[in-house]
């Protein structure tokens, strides 16, 4: 197989690396999705790709670079996804719904990449020890539900509760959702989400 080792004077083509940096993120969603976080190494990785290890060298330091791009990549194009249904809404109740639904829509149409993410960010640790990413992302969830209910408050769609419980609330339901789903992929996640968006209406209404 031949090297990318890229001679001297060559010059490099952002499009093919950006394309080539895909195509190892990809294959790398789809090792850790299918043999797990532990045994997802460079050379699965590439062996998936259908390239040698030291393509994924030229592009990447190490392993831990290219599965923390892996956690970006996706967390990018799932917040992509859920912003778009969001930016339909003018309402809080109505982008409340919304941000159930599009989780639920990702996770059945990107079963490998919510595995693999999930896998990830369970699993991959800073020097330290402590957790790479886990706590940074469920900040961010529980202050954007947050912003969301104590819109509804102020703008009197809602009865007069805590935002911040309700915003936890709302975000273990959904790990709780994905918990099931990623155990038994027969699970409907559509009737799980009219069952949520349901309850979260009736628990935040007036």
């Amino acid at each position: 197989m031949q090297s990318e080792s890229r001679p001297i004077g060559r010059k490099r083509n952002p499009i093919i690396e950006e394309a080539r940096r895909r195509q190892i993120i990809d294959a790398a969603i789809e090792t850790v999705a299918s043999v797990g976080y532990a045994q997802a190494s460079l050379s699965r990785i590439a062996q998936h790709a259908q390239i040698s290890k030291s393509v994924i060298s030229y592009h990447f330091a190490g392993k831990d670079e290219l599965l923390e791009q892996v956690v970006k990549q996706i967390y990018d194009d799932t917040w992509a996804f859920i912003e778009a249904r969001l930016e339909t809404e003018t309402t809080a109740a109505g982008r409340l719904r919304a941000y159930i639904q599009s989780n639920l829509d990702y996770l059945r149409s990107h079963r490998s990449r919510v595995l693999a993410v999930g896998d990830i960010v369970g699993s991959h640790r800073a020097a330290d020890g402590t957790p790479r990413f886990a706590t940074t992302t469920d900040e961010s969830v529980i202050t954007l539900l947050t912003d969301i209910l104590r819109q509804g408050l102020d703008d009197g769609e809602f009865r007069d509760f805590d935002p911040q419980v309700v915003a936890v609330t709302v975000g273990q339901a959904l790990i709780g959702a994905l918990s099931r789903w990623a155990v038994d992929p027969t699970v409907d996640l559509t009737a799980y989400a009219i069952e949520l968006i349901t309850l979260f209406d009736r628990a935040t209404r007036k």
